[in-house]
């Protein structure tokens, strides 16, 4: 009944959705150490609340079947007692008495504050339930049912919150009254009721490791969800993106038709008489001017070309003579544009005045930088001559 109570009241106080609990998820094993004490005098005045000290060794596994409920199964073994100490029971066994506990837990921190989607760097955690308890005595051996109840105060640690330290005080009471018959020896009867004669405290250091999960995490992980005001928005995005699509569909239907009607033109067109276009061609002549770097002077040398056009201007009175200019690669644009004009203005002018060559034959052209002329950067500095009346 405490069990159904509590993990209603854990749903109900959780505001974050958490992904499905499989049988293998949210499991989780430890030890633990402490020591424990008689909360009454037991069986003569010199064993009693911290009269007596057993230290203990106990085991844990359980398994989390929410974010606040769930189950949990102790061993808990007290030894090193002796028959003449002030000890637990005061016997000479190496282990004086055990506890098997199967306990319902409860993490208050998330039942009051809710989970927030992984485990807090602190809890508190309840436990409570019922168990059966075994004591190796000289004279006397007991088995008796036991309820348990502990508070542990959890430290989650590492950023996957898979380890977990705890200290848990807690208090362990038989079920069925005791008594001293004949002998010193401890009998009991089938009443039940919390008999402090036959109580502990104990106080316990603990670690647990948190097994993975089946949502990649040691613990619970939020299910992602999704409010009504958030689906209407994506139903809105979807109907929005259809009519995008369908006005697209037209634009597309109307795109073809565009295709075909350019299709059908350019049928047409092939269809159509192929004009013939005559290239008028010039003729290079072969000799050329060489310049100087960055100069558009003439060096002496260099007149025998120009001499050689001369006299082919003289042989051939009725052609007409472009003196294109060139300039290498190096220096800005602008500055290879005007030394190409230079170079060829100087050669019209030495035709003119030197060699008499009349002016109205002869037309100029600076084409500026080039390396197309000669792989040898220096022959793409030159002037040469194009008889532009050959066809």
């Amino acid at each position: 009944m405490i069990a159904a109570t509590m993990m209603a009241a854990s749903v109900s106080a959780q505001n974050t959705a958490i992904t499905s609990n499989k049988f293998g998820d949210n499991w989780y094993a430890g030890v633990n150490v402490g020591v424990a004490t008689p909360q009454q005098k037991l069986l003569n005045d010199e064993y009693g609340f911290m009269k007596g000290f057993a230290p203990k060794l106990g085991v844990r596994v359980g398994k989390n079947l929410t974010t606040v409920f769930g189950l949990a199964a102790d061993i808990d073994l007290y030894m090193l007692s002796k028959e003449d100490s002030k000890s637990l029971m005061g016997t000479k066994t190496f282990i004086d008495n055990l506890n098997l506990d199967l306990m319902g837990t409860f993490n208050l921190s998330n039942l009051f504050a809710g989970y927030p989607g992984e485990p807090r760097a602190f809890e508190v955690i309840g436990l409570a339930g019922l168990g059966w308890s075994h004591a190796f005595g000289q004279n006397y051996k007991v088995n008796a049912i036991n309820g348990k109840a502990a508070l542990d105060f959890a430290f989650n640690l590492g950023a996957s919150k898979a380890v977990q330290i705890y200290l848990e005080p807690a208090v362990i009471y038989g079920l069925e009254t005791y008594g001293l018959g004949n002998m010193n020896i401890l009998t009991y009867n089938t009443e039940f009721k919390f008999d402090s004669r036959a109580a502990l405290f104990q106080l316990s250091l603990g670690l647990n490791y948190k097994f993975a999960n089946s949502n990649g995490t040691h613990n619970f992980a939020k299910a992602a969800l999704r409010d009504q005001a958030e689906i209407d928005g994506l139903n809105a995005k979807i109907n929005e993106l259809r009519a995008d699509v369908n006005a697209k569909d037209g634009q597309i239907a109307a795109d073809a038709q565009t295709i075909a009607d350019l299709k059908a033109k350019l049928a047409a067109c092939e269809a159509r008489p192929t004009a013939t276009v005559v290239e008028k061609k010039v003729e290079t002549l072969q000799p050329i001017v060489i310049f100087r770097q960055g100069k558009s002077t003439i060096e002496p040398a260099q007149y025998a070309s120009i001499e050689m056009i001369a006299k082919y201007m003289k042989n051939h009175p009725e052609a007409n003579l472009k003196v294109q200019g060139y300039a290498s690669p190096e220096g800005s644009a602008e500055l290879n544009q005007k030394l190409s004009e230079q170079r060829a203005e100087v050669v019209k002018n030495a035709l003119i005045k030197k060699y008499k060559i009349a002016a109205s034959r002869i037309t100029t052209e600076g084409l500026g930088a080039t390396d197309k002329l000669s792989d040898e950067i220096d022959f793409n500095r030159v002037a040469m001559f194009i008889d532009t009346t050959k066809q």
